[in-house]
């Protein structure tokens, strides 16, 4: 049996509760695609997601890619180094400093987000095509709250 999330007010915010419960459950679907398409992938969970990053944001300093991924330094050079010997990544040059390289993905490292894309599109079939751009609409949103509420929860770490 699954616990509820609280909720505000008298009646304990039964469609919040829910709503959470759903927000959950689409996470750990997630978590799950990631683990799997890592799986075939033949890269770690960290990899993909340095991987998601790069697609989703374009081509960063490895120490921004550092701090959106949790790691120090020496951690995410190491795993630059395994996405470049796999040829999905590759530094390049920072356009104005000369002391620093940009991650970028390769075209492999592009055809690889390509092969599992369908997959991951694959969450919107029951989805009325009418609905999608509010769809995307709100799980922008939320995505921005969840960041929000993460950076708030990750103070606790000071």
């Amino acid at each position: 049996m699954s616990e509820s999330l609280p909720g505000p007010g008298s009646d304990g915010g039964a469609a919040l509760t829910a709503a959470g419960n759903a927000l959950r459950e689409l996470a750990l679907a997630i978590e799950h695609y990631r683990q799997t398409a890592s799986a075939v992938l033949q890269l770690d969970v960290r990899q993909t997601q340095a991987v998601s990053y790069l697609y989703s944001r374009g081509a960063m300093g490895q120490a921004e890619l550092a701090q959106l991924l949790m790691l120090n330094t020496s951690s995410v050079t190491a795993l630059v180094d395994r996405l470049e010997a796999h040829r999905i990544a590759r530094r390049t040059p920072h356009p104005t400093d000369r002391r620093r390289f940009v991650v970028e993905l390769t075209e492999e490292g592009r055809s690889v987000i390509s092969d599992t894309a369908s997959f991951l599109l694959g969450t919107f079939d029951h989805v009325d095509a009418a609905e999608l751009p509010r769809l995307s609409t709100v799980l922008s949103t939320m995505a921005q709250d969840l960041r929000r509420h993460t950076r708030t929860l990750a103070e606790r770490l000071d």
